[in-house]
């Protein structure tokens, strides 16, 4: 079985279109492809999933221990033909100067060789000493191969294949030609999401042609063959706390970002999930708890805004008091309108503020926050503290004006949040942030909101059977 690491000498590089194309190719030839992408991001493991066939999973050393991570890598491998890591910015880059959360480090904790891809432009033999700095900074990481993208003609790729041959012993897997037609649309915090691009599919083929016509497949695949096997604990099975429950989650073009292992962990703790369509669908189907995902809404506004009878059966379910949990582009449906430059759309007036688009991140990167207490389902830690754990944002958008005395699930200790200091409005059984949570060890979300909807379901059933029981004795 091949195992690999696609990173790069920086952001940028075009390691997600090749990696897309990587996975596409190798699965138009039959083989299995298992994709992962390091670091919170929802974007590209859209595209590596769709291109290969099975879900993407993220690998990010901020929300999971290293035991974590071999325990979301071991299972999933066994039995692919290929499993395909994309890095996420360079391969050496990270926040610690040790680089203890660097691709590098994430190759060197699943003993997987590196695969770098070089953005080729205006490049020729100064390609030599990036790629020996790259091999002698850290003696003890595998570079298997490089793939030169954006090359500039078959003169300019066969000038820097010389060049690498002669001063290294690195392979040369291929060389991807500058081609715009193959490059993914970009906005405002990456790539276009797969699952709104009108011709994602199309996309997909156009770069699994590519790469597979200038990329050594063979040669590729087995790279890592030779890898020993991963050493990981396997998480025993406790099954569901109690009864099933069943979870609307919103799933369409507005709003697709959710973790695949955040929705396995909602199912293992016994939710039954029922995926509905905020654009199309006229109202919620029957459930017991709601959650919506994070995405860009504000690209979908006129749409949202003209599904009003959606927009009403969210406002009256939750204002009923059904248990729901709302992400960043969530949150934002759940306002009371969105504002994108001249124009405002009425969105569901759940919350009382107004959603404003803004040309600069409002709140971006890595955050830490601590339990308030005030949230519908708080977790303490041993000596009665509110909880700490890691997580991330990325908006643009910002929540104004809230008015009143808003209460929080969180107090940020990093990043942004709703207003520098705070996330999580709490409204009803509603929890509303612009962080997103990784349901993982440090912070099991998704088991306890699991709880919390089974315990709301439980006092509905038996506040009825009491109405019940009171009107046969009237």
């Amino acid at each position: 079985m091949g195992r690999l690491l696609v990173s790069a000498a920086h952001k940028s590089s075009g390691k997600t279109t090749v990696s897309t194309g990587l996975c596409a190719a190798l699965r138009a030839r039959g083989l299995g492809v298992q994709p992962f992408k390091k670091g919170p991001d929802y974007i590209d493991p859209l595209w590596l999933g769709r291109a290969a066939g099975r879900p993407c999973v993220n690998l990010d050393f901020n929300t999971m221990s290293r035991e974590e991570i071999l325990q979301a890598v071991g299972p999933r491998i066994e039995g692919v033909d290929v499993t395909l890591i994309e890095g996420n910015k360079g391969l050496y880059d990270g926040l610690d100067l040790d680089g203890s959360n660097s691709n590098a480090a994430l190759a060197r904790l699943l003993q997987t060789p590196v695969v770098l891809v070089i953005d080729s432009r205006g490049m020729t033999r100064g390609v030599a000493p990036l790629l020996l700095g790259y091999q002698a900074f850290d003696p003890e990481i595998r570079i298997a191969g490089v793939i030169l993208n954006r090359v500039g003609g078959s003169r300019h790729g066969s000038k820097l294949r010389a060049v690498i041959e002669h001063y290294t012993d690195i392979p040369v897997l291929g060389l991807v030609s500058e081609n715009p037609d193959l490059h993914i649309l970009e906005r405002h915090l990456g790539l276009v999401p797969s699952n709104e691009h009108a011709a994602a599919d199309a996309q997909i083929q156009a770069l699994a042609a590519a790469v597979g016509a200038e990329v050594d497949l063979p040669r590729l695949a087995t790279i890592g063959s030779d890898a020993p096997p991963l050493a990981f604990s396997r998480r025993p099975d406790a099954g569901p706390a109690g009864p099933a429950v069943r979870i609307a989650v919103a799933r369409d073009a507005a709003f697709g970002f959710y973790y695949q292992t955040d929705l396995e962990a909602l199912e293992a703790a016994g939710a039954e999930l029922l995926f509905f369509d905020t654009l199309r669908d006229a109202r919620l189907p029957e459930a017991d708890g709601l959650f919506i995902g994070g995405g860009f809404p504000e690209t979908r506004m006129q749409e949202l805004e003209a599904n009003a009878s959606m927009r009403a059966s969210v406002r009256d379910a939750i204002e009923s008091g059904l248990p729901a949990y709302a992400e960043c582009g969530g949150l934002m449906y759940l306002a009371r309108g969105i504002t994108w430059g001249e124009r405002r759309c009425a969105m569901s007036g759940v919350l009382p503020g107004e959603v404003v688009m803004h040309a600069r991140p409002q709140g971006r990167g890595l955050v830490r926050l601590q339990e308030t207490g005030a949230g519908p389902w708080p977790l303490t830690d041993a000596s009665g503290n509110g909880l700490e754990f890691g997580a991330h944002e990325f908006h643009y958008s910002a929540l104004e004006p809230l008015g009143g005395q808003p209460v929080y699930a969180y107090r940020v200790l990093r990043g942004h949040g709703i207003d520098g200091e705070h996330d999580g409005i709490v409204h009803r059984n509603l929890l509303a942030s612009y962080t997103h949570l990784r349901s993982t060890a440090q912070n099991p979300w998704a088991a306890r909101f699991v709880q919390f909807v089974r315990a709301i379901a439980a006092r509905r059933v038996e506040a009825a059977r009491t109405a019940a029981t009171e009107r046969l004795h009237v």
